[in-house]
């Protein structure tokens, strides 16, 4: 996913999500929560409008989420707890809209965070946010007269947009009861299954199993008049191994599934087979050559580019990037321009809930700042149409479009939810494969690089580095000019800048695939999806993997024959 400053963001498969549980539920005290917000914030809005500086802007976001978590390695588990969890976040704005307090780099004094009862007492609900409110007070109040300061001495900013967007105020109360119920002992015995599927294989030297169960409700009120309360439910399985060749070279692979409640994830014989193909995967890679650097054809699976376009494409997209004047800015003048090959089309559509059968991870019905979900349309037939865009305006784009995402605890941002890549040139994915062998011949090259399967990646966005991305392909395979079976190859990862690599995909399979994954960068870690079809590329760069310095172990395993 994206380096920020001074972050890396990583769509990464094995990141923890928040899963659904079911202890939650709907109940004639449901909404105190939320009550006692609004009451909190009429009485803080009224008494701060009498201070200087005073605030324009106040909201109160809480989240009550009821989590499970287990982990599992070697059969054993080694980490199990049930944790329910009451976060509040109070976010103000100090100043008027065309600036405030969060302006530029001071965008974190625009929040404060603290722990509330989990009893819905409404008392003493009101008098944590009444401390929070204070604290946040202080620091948005002092952060306004730097940022007053610094403008007056400063240079002219070349985009003067405000630093807060108007939107219409919305009301919706889902009470729905949360009933995606988790067994925690099952869990811990189905971990302990899985991860000892590993230990019949001594060429794996390490393995891991985590699960990970959550119900929550945010409930968000500010002092525009918006009031919502959203349920929400996941459940994810990562399935990790890894093992070391003879080179010192450390290799993985990993294995996602997330569904809407635990019953919805796989059955155990299905991830039995799921761990030998893995732990067949990883003595292949032990005894495969490592890659030499390499720039020519290249085919991506559809999984494979769906990460490839969330990295190089889609954080680039994100509204905020082309304000920030120590961003790269790549797309920012390009409004209305090719930016992509004509037969591509790039949308972002978080209200999507599945597609082709899986369900999708950035899905949700209202962002982080209370503003409806949207489909955007980011690039149509290759031209630059539109910015995932929070309510942080930049030029010509005024208002939000349903993106400002975040974790509790951080400053919305725009980011992604579910990136769709759509092509008008496709063929068969057999067809696809047969023009790929066409293109290594026509370059006269040996061989090109197919990569069926990636594990994640990062992106830099800011001025100060090279515009450069980086994708972590796992399982990459030499596809030889003259007929010869494909050949395994590892340590290779994708590098290259945008406006070149984008614009050298030629032709496109005619089947979607989706890859799920959490996504990291200055707003925190959220639930995002890419789904695109494979690809082919007239040439990408890969560049050699760090090897690692450590041999693989002397001694065989417990239980291996010497």
């Amino acid at each position: 996913m994206q380096i920020p400053r001074p972050w890396f963001a990583f769509l990464v498969v094995l990141a923890l999500c928040i899963f659904p549980l079911g202890a939650l539920t709907s109940s004639p005290t449901a909404n105190v929560v939320l009550t006692t917000m609004q009451a909190e914030l009429q009485r803080a809005t009224k008494s701060l409008a009498k201070t200087d500086p005073a605030p324009y802007y106040l909201s109160y976001a809480v989240t009550d989420a009821d989590e499970t978590d287990v982990a599992a390695s070697n059969g054993s588990v080694i980490y199990s707890a049930s944790v329910d969890r009451r976060m509040a976040d109070v976010m103000m704005r100090v100043g008027s809209i065309a600036l405030d307090n969060t302006h530029g780099q001071s965008r974190p004094s625009g929040i404060t965070s603290g722990l509330l009862p989990l009893n819905d007492d409404s008392s003493a609900i009101a008098r944590v946010l009444w401390q929070l409110t204070d604290r946040e007070y202080e620091q948005a109040s002092a952060a306004f007269l730097r940022v007053k300061t610094s403008n007056a001495v400063r240079s002219e900013e070349e985009d003067k947009s405000p630093d807060f967007s108007s939107e219409a105020p919305q009301d919706h109360l889902n009470l729905s009861a949360l009933r995606a119920p988790s067994d925690q002992k099952e869990w811990e015995a189905r971990t302990r299954k899985i991860s000892a599927g590993f230990l019949k294989y001594p060429e794996v030297y390490s393995s891991y199993v985590s699960f990970d169960v959550s119900a929550n409700r945010s409930y968000l009120a500010t002092s525009e008049g918006t009031a919502l309360i959203r349920p929400g439910a996941i459940a994810r399985l990562v399935i990790q191994a890894g093992t070391r060749a003879d080179d010192g070279m450390e290799l993985m692979r990993v294995e996602s599934f997330q569904a809407a409640s635990p019953s919805q994830l796989p059955p155990d014989a299905e991830l039995a087979v799921k761990v030998d193909k893995m732990a067949a995967d990883l003595k292949a890679l032990r005894a495969a050559p490592a890659a030499d650097p390499y720039a020519g054809p290249a085919m991506l699976s559809g999984r494979a580019a769906a990460v490839f376009f969330h990295e190089v494409l889609g954080h680039r997209l994100e509204g905020h990037r082309q304000r920030d004047e120590n961003e790269g800015q790549t797309f920012t003048k390009k409004v209305n321009q090719l930016v992509l090959p004509a037969f591509l089309s790039v949308t972002d559509d978080p209200t999507m809930k599945e597609l082709n059968g899986v369900q999708l991870a950035g899905n949700y019905e209202f962002d982080n700042e209370g503003v409806p979900a949207a489909r955007v349309v980011a690039v149509e037939n290759g031209i630059l149409k539109n910015f995932l865009m929070s309510r942080m305006p930049i030029k010509n784009f005024s208002t939000s479009n349903g993106h400002g995402r975040r974790q509790p605890g951080l400053m919305p941002t725009g980011r992604q939810g579910n990136l769709i890549v759509t092509s008008t040139n496709t063929v068969k994915d057999s067809v696809l494969r047969e023009k790929f062998i066409a293109e290594i011949k026509k370059q006269g090259k040996p061989y090109g690089l197919y990569f069926d399967d990636i594990q994640g990646g990062f992106t830099l966005t800011g001025r100060a580095s090279p515009q450069a991305f980086q994708v972590i392909p796992v399982m990459v395979y030499r596809v030889y000019a003259d007929g010869r079976p494909d050949e395994l190859v590892r340590g290779v990862d994708i590098v290259g800048t945008p406006l070149l690599s984008l614009n050298n995909i030629v032709l496109t399979g005619d089947t979607l695939q989706v890859f799920n994954g959490i996504c990291g960068a200055e707003s925190g870690q959220v639930p995002v999806a890419a789904a695109a079809p494979a690809m082919l590329f007239t040439e990408i760069e890969v560049q050699k993997r760090r090897r690692g310095s450590e041999r693989p172990p002397v001694l065989p395993p417990p239980g291996a024959k010497p």
